[in-house]
């Protein structure tokens, strides 16, 4: 026997064998990430096949990240400013998709006459608020059938305990009482979980209230890695392997979390009953300028941030630090010597001036129908060819009869 197939022989029959450890949740110390929930140093998903993509003389290849906004209601401050504002940015690094999710839309009762308007609504907001389509992939969820296929296919690998224990299904089922409460509403996790493993998303943008939700979908991509992956989905004919990376969480900045406008302890929230509780993104001036002056304050005669105590100041201050571009250092100055009567027109004015172009631009994009559908359509196009890459995988790993 040759020294080369020798070594030939060993390197294949060790890769083997760590293929064999990930697969049952084995610790492999390579670079920097986690695979199977476990600390890992490399660059390279877990799912990636050694290729010259993948050789350290080829173009670095972008992370991927993945989110999306429900149509439902109007998109307000707290969705631009702790989401889609962020996502301008991201589009610039990574290899990103944003689409509107319209099949969370119909967990709870819903108007369905509303429903494909609001979505082109959405859809244009996105593109407004700087969303740059040679970018990035915009699409509507329902326009990319894995989606919904993904998620049957991951429900049978989700045991309902952990579904029972999604704090937002308890919290949404208690205030629409048991009889009303669809099936959709406790498994809408499942579909969340399909819509970021679909695409081999390598982080998400998550806020506080959206982790948990995070890390169900990273314990079912473990879980379907395990029940599937390894050598189970070689022997089928598969590459072997993960087939779900396992995503990380990418938190937005510090202060990007906007508060109700009536209660500081409350996120800002389409679903709250008074629309006097949030800045929708194409409110006009005159309604931007009233809810601001009927905002909740408090009595202190001075303005600050980080005061537990005054929950609606901190909100209140750092809107403003984020509309206006300043730091938090500048905006404490420049504040500090005003009161709630100076201060709540000055808010009003960097509003008005933040949001304007947004809704000039808005305009322009709603009205063209032709290039909205345009973008929607390549958006899903391009989608649909890495989720149909992903589901065929799956369907090969889960035994499947090839069409």
């Amino acid at each position: 026997m040759s020294l080369r197939y020798s070594l030939v022989h060993l390197l294949s029959d060790f890769s083997s064998k760590l293929n064999g450890f990930a697969s049952r949740g084995v610790q492999i110390r390579q670079n920097s990430k986690y695979i199977n929930g476990f600390r890992c140093y490399c660059d390279v998903s877990p799912s990636q096949q050694t290729s010259p993509e993948n050789s350290p003389t080829s173009v670095t290849v972008k992370k991927r990240i993945v989110s999306g906004v429900q149509p439902t209601g109007s998109v307000h401050l707290g969705n631009y400013l702790g989401a889609i504002k962020n996502w301008t940015a991201l589009q610039n690094t990574y290899e990103t998709l944003f689409f509107i999710v319209d099949l969370h839309a119909i967990t709870l009762p819903y108007d369905t006459n509303e429903l494909s308007k609001a979505t082109r609504n959405t859809a244009a907001i996105y593109l407004a608020c700087g969303i740059d389509a040679s970018k990035a992939s915009v699409f509507v969820q329902s326009h990319v059938h894995a989606h919904v296929e993904l998620m049957w296919l991951l429900s049978s690998a989700t045991p309902i305990g952990w579904l029972n224990k999604m704090i937002q299904f308890k919290e949404k089922s208690r205030k629409a009482g048991d009889e009303n409460v669809g099936v959709a509403l406790l498994t809408y996790p499942v579909l969340m979980a399909s819509d970021i493993l679909l695409y081999q998303s390598d982080f998400v943008p998550v806020g506080e209230d959206q982790k948990q939700h995070l890390e169900l979908t990273r314990e079912l991509a473990e879980r379907v890695n395990y029940l599937y992956g390894g050598r189970k989905w070689k022997k089928l004919g598969g590459q072997g392997g993960a087939i779900f990376k396992v995503p990380e969480p990418l938190i937005p900045p510090a202060g990007a979390r906007v508060m109700s406008l009536t209660d500081g302890l409350s996120k800002m929230s389409k679903s709250a009953p008074s629309d006097q509780s949030r800045i929708n993104l194409l409110d006009p001036k005159d309604v931007i300028a009233n809810k601001i002056k009927r905002c909740k304050t408090d009595s202190f005669s001075v303005l600050e941030f980080d005061n537990p105590e005054r929950p609606e100041c901190n909100n209140l201050l750092s809107v403003y630090q984020l509309v206006s571009g300043k730091t938090k250092e500048d905006v404490a100055q420049e504040c500090q010597g005003l009161n709630w009567g100076s201060f709540k027109p000055l808010l009003t004015d960097a509003l008005i001036e933040h949001l304007h172009p947004i809704q000039v631009r808005y305009e322009e994009i709603h009205s063209d129908s032709a290039y909205l559908d345009s973008v929607l359509e390549e958006g899903a196009r391009k989608a649909a060819e890495i989720a149909d890459a992903t589901l065929k995988n799956l369907y090969q790993a889960m035994g499947f009869l090839r069409r």
